[in-house]
């Protein structure tokens, strides 16, 4: 990648002259089946963009309680598009039903400025990487749309959800109004992501990524590398292989319960605080990260293979 990135033919991308991220935007608008993609910097700049496409200032967003967008985005829905938050439940896996679509739903009227925006997530981080199917994405679209209510879907490991479900990703993200996907994480790319949807959804986002920063000239040098992490979704399936003998090498040690992954995600629970006990993994040259006072996240990637989980479990071993 660091290859691609030294001789990537580059141009101004503010002007759209860039070949590279032009290449690269038309390749992911067709692997998720939308008419235009847009290159960002961040799944955090995709997804307050999206937002801000989809609403007007003053609606609501309803958002599943435990979401990247919501958790973990500095409250970007209310600084950059002035959203309003409603926040729905969605079980251990962050399936958003239609029935709490239709309860989370408030009808714009002079006292109230309605709903305008649906986020889903795949997979879903906090709830360990999740892969949600694509019946129910489907039907948490339909209760929305039925609405006049769009949706925007945080797909910033969506094809981790795809090799998990052994689908298309276009599938997936056939029903929602606009998809992001993270070109780094389990896809290897150094930075990046994209953002797509129909074309005057993309027109639009290409103004507010302008307004938020997101403006870059020869971009071709992040671009090249990210082409090479389209290619790298076809082998996400060993990640969450790995992932699965993670788990259950840290489930046989005492104190430890690690939960069976669908995906590249390993959440594990602690008998100790998380950050004491990362802190001795740290020390033995293995990183993960807190996810609750007693819970810590570990994730597999192209640059962990077999022989590393097996020496991650025997040093994880140790610290604990």
């Amino acid at each position: 990648m660091r290859e691609a990135a030294a001789d990537a033919e580059v141009g101004d991308d503010v002007y759209g002259e860039d070949p590279t991220i032009n290449e690269l935007e038309a390749a992911f608008a067709d692997v998720v089946g939308k008419d235009d993609a847009l290159f960002v910097p961040s799944g955090t700049m995709g997804n307050q963009i999206a937002a801000r496409v989809h609403t007007e200032r003053g609606q609501e967003a309803l958002v599943e309680e435990e979401s990247h967008i919501y958790k973990w985005e500095l409250g970007g829905l209310a600084q950059h598009a002035e959203l309003q938050v409603r926040t729905i439940a969605a079980g251990d896996r962050g399936d958003v039903t239609p029935e709490a679509v239709a309860d989370g739903y408030v009808e714009a009227d002079d006292h109230r400025p309605g709903t305008g925006l649906l986020c889903l997530e795949n997979t879903h981080n906090s709830k360990g990487g999740t892969a949600i199917r694509a019946d129910r994405i489907d039907a948490a679209c339909e209760a929305a749309h039925d609405r006049g209510v769009s949706v925007h879907l945080d797909g910033a490991r969506l094809f981790n959800a795809a090799a998990a479900l052994e689908t298309d990703a276009a599938r997936l993200a056939r029903e929602v109004d606009s998809v992001m996907c993270c070109l780094s994480k389990g896809l290897g790319a150094p930075v990046g992501s994209m953002l797509a949807g129909d074309a005057a959804f993309v027109d639009a986002a290409h103004r507010i990524r302008k307004l938020l920063g997101g403006g870059m000239r020869q971009a071709g040098m992040v671009a090249a590398p990210g082409l090479l992490a389209l290619e790298n979704r076809d082998r996400l399936a060993d990640d969450h292989e790995n992932a699965r003998q993670l788990a259950e090498g840290l489930d046989a040690i005492g104190g430890l319960s690690a939960r069976e992954p669908e995906t590249n995600i390993v959440l594990v629970e602690t008998n100790e605080p998380a950050e004491r006990f990362l802190g001795r993994c740290e020390r033995n040259d293995v990183l993960g990260v807190p996810f609750g006072e007693y819970v810590v996240r570990f994730c597999t990637h192209l640059d962990v293979d077999d022989a590393d989980i097996e020496t991650a479990i025997r040093r994880i071993e140790r610290a604990a």
